[in-house]
């Protein structure tokens, strides 16, 4: 029992302080990729420690004091008795932790304050998120060092091998190595050329999460779940940032949305067939306060800001009917031309339909068919499918759905998809 409570309070300590750790350890340290190493071998330690002997009174601490107390064994064997060596010994005194067994208990003097976040976090999520590595190794190191992920769950998640997350981390931590990014927090305008790609990551991750790309499962709530968590951190980090809270608002009330987005057995449940009674009203009223957040600030709505204004429009509609279409298609218009994508074009065209027919979007879908554009998914012959159903043009519509369902690489989309084909005749 001891070793089970041990093992469940390690889990939780480390979702939960893990960031602070490894930045407060590269603060001290002055190198990214040893404080992460160190927090690791201090988790470790815990793995073995906290079961056998309880769960110390400041578990936090106690991390924090042996990755301290490991980064002074990595100078000691580089034979790097310097100044840092120096600091860090005075700082645990030279008993104790510093000597060797299980660290002192910490003092009561607080190592940070827990209600507020400060420069660590804030320099990790930027580090994490260099432009310098590739969206791939962004988002591993992302869910690692920021958001307490082992190599196995970000391994799962992504449906990739966990050598290749363990590859990712490497070599992203060698790149910034490389690259001599340094532990700090980006000064202002650093901040602002870099929060695009800090954002972007946790929306991708959030994306995987809330239709996962493949696999058996519609939505993935860890992923998604983590993003959430993610995006809170930053709107408390950064509060003046329009697109943070934009961001944010955005992935509240897109999940308000996942309790009726499935059925028991996990079936896909459409937007008109949805019970709204099972939407999270507490997520939507989140959701909504953060998006005023976003407007107070005055500057405008970002691409993050405009999406989360459509998902309002979903949010506070009693039903698809009722919803306000023509400020949706507005929406999207204006988010086309901020950040113009195939995709959103695609959803203008659904917009489009829901407020003026299926012959009025149709052309904007047959110019994307005429572009190349979304060639290797799904949505394009899907929604194309739809509209020529309602259309009438069966046998068109047959054509473009079938193609759909060769497409499509999740499972559950993929059964409703075959549904509306069967429903063809």
């Amino acid at each position: 029992m001891a070793d089970h409570t041990g093992r469940e309070a390690v889990a939780a300590v480390w979702r939960i302080e893990s960031a602070r750790i490894v930045g407060a350890l590269a603060r001290y340290t002055g190198d990214f990729a040893l404080a992460e190493d160190l927090a690791q071998e201090a988790l470790a330690e815990a793995l073995v420690t906290w079961p056998r002997e309880g769960v110390p009174r400041n578990p936090a601490g106690w991390l924090l004091t042996v990755g301290k107390r490991r980064a002074i064994d990595a100078f000691r064997r580089r034979s790097a008795l310097d100044e840092r060596y120096a600091a860090l010994a005075h700082e645990l005194g030279e008993g104790g932790a510093a000597s060797g067994g299980a660290p002192a208990e910490p003092a009561e003097d607080v190592l940070w304050d827990p209600d507020q976040i400060d420069d660590d976090v804030l320099a990790l999520m930027f580090i994490s998120c260099h432009p310098v590595l590739s969206r791939e190794a962004r988002i591993a190191l992302t869910l690692r060092v920021v958001g307490g992920l082992t190599s196995d769950e970000i391994a799962k998640a992504f449906l990739v091998p966990t050598a290749t997350v363990q590859a990712r981390i490497t070599r992203a931590k060698k790149t910034l190595a490389a690259a001599r990014v340094p532990f700090a927090a980006p000064s202002p305008e650093e901040r602002r050329a870099r929060l695009g790609s800090v954002l972007n990551v946790v929306y991708v991750i959030f994306t995987e999460g809330s239709t996962a790309s493949s696999g058996s499962d519609l939505i993935r709530l860890d992923l998604a779940s983590e993003a959430q968590r993610l995006a809170r951190v930053l709107t408390r980090l950064v509060p003046d940032e329009t697109e943070a809270n934009g961001l944010l608002a955005l992935l509240e009330l897109t999940a308000a949305r996942f309790p009726a987005r499935t059925a028991p057995d996990g079936t896909p449940v459409l937007l008109e067939q949805q019970d709204r009674r099972r939407w999270d009203r507490a997520a939507i009223r989140r959701g909504r306060a953060a998006l005023a957040a976003a407007e107070r600030l005055g500057r405008g709505l970002g691409a993050y800001g405009l999406q989360a204004a459509i998902a309002e429009c979903h949010a506070v509609a009693a039903s698809v009917e009722e919803t306000n279409w023509e400020r949706v298609v507005l929406l999207y218009e204006a988010l086309g031309r901020l950040a113009p994508s195939p995709v959103i074009d695609l959803n203008r065209a659904v917009a489009v339909s829901m407020a003026h027919g299926p012959a009025a979007a149709l052309p904007i879908v047959d110019d994307l068919v005429a572009a190349g554009a979304l060639s290797n998914s799904h949505l394009l012959p899907s929604v194309r499918g739809e509209l020529l159903t309602r259309l009438g043009r069966t046998a068109e519509a047959r054509t473009e759905l079938e193609l759909a369902v060769r497409l499509c690489a999740n499972e559950r989309e993929r059964s409703v998809l075959t549904g509306k084909l069967a429903a063809l005749g």
